[in-house]
């Protein structure tokens, strides 16, 4: 090899790494918002903070793996031969969180085999449905009730009397199980809230007529009543 073609070699993968910097820094700033979206946003019900500051590192990663094997059909098979053995024990426990790691994946593919542009302007409209979709759904919850099962534990109280309070501050009240067991009684029922304040109300109402009381609220989701 002479100067001349060392020069030009040096060049071209100076050009081809100024260029990899580049996109590089434009994943992580493209990820790094999605996961600050994501944290805010997401109606996962696990910690979104943390899962979200995984995202900028799986885009840096994927598209250092793509950028380095995207010339080479050897080092594309040796990676998938590799990967073949690696096992994934982390539990998705929602679809949105697959989701948004497809997302932050698509996003290191797309600047890996650089392709700024179209990656660039995918983001922007996947970005720009998600917050109208955000929006739509923050509005849709503000107008609609929400189902929530109450389960509470007494000595004290009677289920009559313990269904008497929730009927004062709710709209819809269903006893959906009871059990009784050396002298504790177990109730689970569905009700129909519009407002937190009624669950606090509820709450203290009946911590005041009965205060060793147990209690818990959970949130139901889309559930037919």
């Amino acid at each position: 090899m002479n100067f001349e073609d060392f020069l030009s070699d040096f060049s071209t993968d100076f050009i081809n790494n100024q260029q990899f910097l580049l996109n590089a820094i434009l994943a992580a700033v493209l990820s790094f918002i999605l996961g600050q979206f994501y944290s805010r946003y997401g109606n996962a019900v696990a910690n979104r903070k943390q899962f979200g500051r995984n995202f900028m590192f799986l885009t840096l990663t994927t598209m250092l793996i793509i950028y380095i094997v995207k010339s080479s059909v050897a080092l594309s098979l040796g990676l998938v031969g590799a990967l073949s053995i690696v096992r994934f024990r982390a539990a998705i426990k929602e679809p949105e969180e697959l989701v948004y790691l497809f997302f932050a994946i698509g996003i290191g593919l797309g600047m890996g085999a650089n392709q700024a542009t179209i990656t660039l302007l995918a983001y922007l409209l996947i970005m720009s449905l998600l917050v109208i979709q955000s929006m739509v759904l923050r509005k849709g919850r503000q107008r609609s009730p929400e189902n929530m099962f109450v389960n509470i534990r007494t000595k004290e109280l009677s289920a009559e009397a313990v269904s008497k309070v929730l009927t004062d501050h709710f709209r819809l009240v269903e006893l959906r199980r009871m059990d009784q067991f050396d002298g504790d009684l177990d109730l689970s029922f569905l009700v129909e809230t519009e407002d937190v304040d009624q669950i606090i109300k509820a709450k203290d109402q009946l911590i005041s007529e009965a205060p060793n009381l147990n209690f818990s609220f959970v949130e139901q989701r889309n559930i037919a009543v």
